[in-house]
């Protein structure tokens, strides 16, 4: 949740006590919680409102994908790890048996 852990809270917690007082502090509390209602109501809103001024050949767009991070991620790092594991897997696929346990590997005197 935000990256506060649970010390992190309490500290919070316990400072919040002493500024607004055990009195206000259920107050205070719905006012915040009003607050951020509001705010994710708005941001669900602008979402809406994106997605419908795009039209429908943007239906299933995800905001996330505009992130800078997700976006060199999905178009630049994804299809370079899809090859890697393509090319590891060739690989894999045509190494050669293994020896039992206790066998001794081929030797050819000549080759070396």
């Amino acid at each position: 949740m935000f990256g506060i852990g649970p010390l992190e809270l309490v500290v919070i917690a316990i400072v919040a006590v002493l500024v607004f007082g055990p009195d206000r502090l259920p107050e205070f509390a719905r006012t915040a919680g009003r607050l951020l209602r509001q705010v994710r109501q708005m941001v669900t809103n602008a979402q809406n409102d994106l997605r419908n001024e795009l039209g429908p050949e943007y239906a299933d767009l995800d905001l996330q994908d505009l992130n800078p991070k997700n976006f060199v991620r999905k178009h630049l790092l994804d299809p370079i790890e899809d090859e890697v594991k393509s090319v590891s897997s060739d690989f894999t696929d045509t190494a050669p048996p293994r020896l039992p346990a206790g066998a001794k590997p081929p030797y050819d005197p000549e080759s070396t």
